[in-house]
């Protein structure tokens, strides 16, 4: 049996329901709910719908999905995608912006990337 899909238009509704600053009126508990609703969406998108709703949402406001939020979402897309190499790299470079938590785990990520596709390499971008 397969998952249903899950629509970027519906992950970028959770991912907005989990930006305080979209929610300045929502109860604790509605709060709550949204990121509930949020974490159990997001364990189950593709990494395709996943950084879709990560790039149009921080296109929209870079700072405005929480750490946590964007943690995991890039967490699932990565293990999804663990020999993506430009995720990878995306991934860690998100970690960095909001570190220095995450910094260890960064440059790891940096460095598994560079390993599966070496900076200056037939990989790398012009």
């Amino acid at each position: 049996m397969s998952e249903p899909r899950i629509t970027v238009t519906e992950l970028l509704k959770l991912g907005h329901g989990v930006v305080p600053e979209d929610n300045v009126d929502a109860t604790p508990e509605q709060f709550g709910l949204a990121e509930f609703e949020y974490v159990e969406t997001i364990i189950y998108a593709g990494p395709d719908e996943i950084l879709s709703m990560l790039r149009t949402l921080k296109a929209e406001n870079f700072i405005g999905l929480p750490p946590w939020a964007r943690n995991l979402a890039y967490r699932i897309a990565c293990l999804q995608r663990p020999d993506d190499a430009e995720l990878l790299r995306e991934a860690a470079y998100d970690l960095l912006a909001f570190g220095p938590d995450w910094d260890d785990i960064a440059e790891d990520l940096q460095a598994k990337a560079d390993l599966l596709d070496p900076p200056g390499g037939a990989g790398a971008a012009s």
